[in-house]
């Protein structure tokens, strides 16, 4: 009786986040999971979806949709790598310790503080396509340093397209990983430096062997984060290439024409859960590392 005198009030507390989570989180998906199996007919009497896992099959098989999924592929590679490179160097780089550390903290995290539709409008200007007379943002600069060769026509045409798309994401969030890397080399105690020196280690095997091992889980950490955004990115990509553009278009943006201009909500359905599940593959496996890492060190 105790017992039960002890948790009621806590779960009293936390019932309604988990009757709140439960209808409009798991509630929802469990509708669009329903949604996306859905028989359509129209009124000619054409079939617009099949029904049950035929949606899965007709989506996969369209080339817009083939198109879409390998924009975000690219857009996910460049996208974590880029930003998970310039997030460790940063951290290298403030983690000896500069004059302003302070500042230049700021100035990494400070992308961060801005939103992906603010930042959208400003990048749609820099990654602008027009070229030589017409050009602006960073084509414009490219022919006032007497280099127009490097212009480019960035997201708006070839197969690797997405990966200019990439670039606005990777400034944004390298400051954010940055942070995670820089946290991680500050735990790390300072007799465990002394000791490699001592043992006569170089600083590149300090780092190779003793402090970078030590930061995986973090590396982890950040690999999963901006893995699953990148994956689910949408108000960067419409603020920069708009809400129907081909060249630039994603599982998520295609998903929003499915369901306002195409008028196909079915689609939009299959599309979704196809992501939700892209996602939990990503994720679920971290979390149950995670929950296992913890207990581990519990025990």
């Amino acid at each position: 009786m105790k017992r039960v005198r002890r948790w009621v009030p806590s779960f009293l507390l936390v019932l309604p986040s988990i009757i709140l989570v439960g209808i409009f989180v798991y509630g929802f998906i469990g509708k669009t999971v329903f949604a996306s199996l859905a028989r359509v007919k129209t009124k000619s009497g054409r079939i617009k979806a099949p029904g049950g896992w035929a949606n899965y099959s007709q989506l996969l098989a369209d080339d817009r949709y083939q198109h879409a999924m390998w924009n975000l592929l690219v857009l996910t590679v460049v996208f974590v790598a880029g930003t998970m490179i310039f997030g460790l160097l940063w951290a290298l780089l403030l983690e000896k310790g500069v004059t302003g550390e302070g500042f230049f903290r700021s100035v990494f995290l400070f992308p961060m503080a801005v939103s992906f539709v603010a930042a959208g409008v400003i990048w749609r200007w820099l990654l602008s396509p027009a070229k030589d007379g017409q050009a602006t943002g960073l084509n414009q600069l490219f022919v006032h340093l007497g280099m127009p060769g490097l212009q480019s026509s960035w997201y708006s045409s070839g197969k690797f397209n997405m990966a200019a798309m990439a670039i606005p994401a990777i400034w944004q969030l390298s400051g954010y990983i940055m942070a995670l890397f820089l946290a991680g080399f500050r735990g790390i105690s300072e007799d465990q430096r002394e000791a490699a020196r001592v043992d006569g280690a170089s600083e590149f095997k300090l780092y190779w062997n003793v402090l970078f091992p030590q930061l995986s889980p973090i590396a982890l950490s950040a690999l999963i984060i901006v893995g699953h955004m990148s994956m689910k990115m949408f108000d960067l990509i419409y603020a920069i290439a708009g809400q129907s553009s081909y060249t630039a278009e994603v599982p998520a943006t295609l998903m929003w024409t499915q369901m306002f201009q195409l008028n196909n909500p079915t689609s939009a359905a299959v599309n979704a859960t196809i992501l939700l599940v892209i996602v939990a593959v990503v994720v679920i496996p971290y979390l149950v590392y995670t929950n296992r890492t913890e207990k581990g060190g519990r025990s």
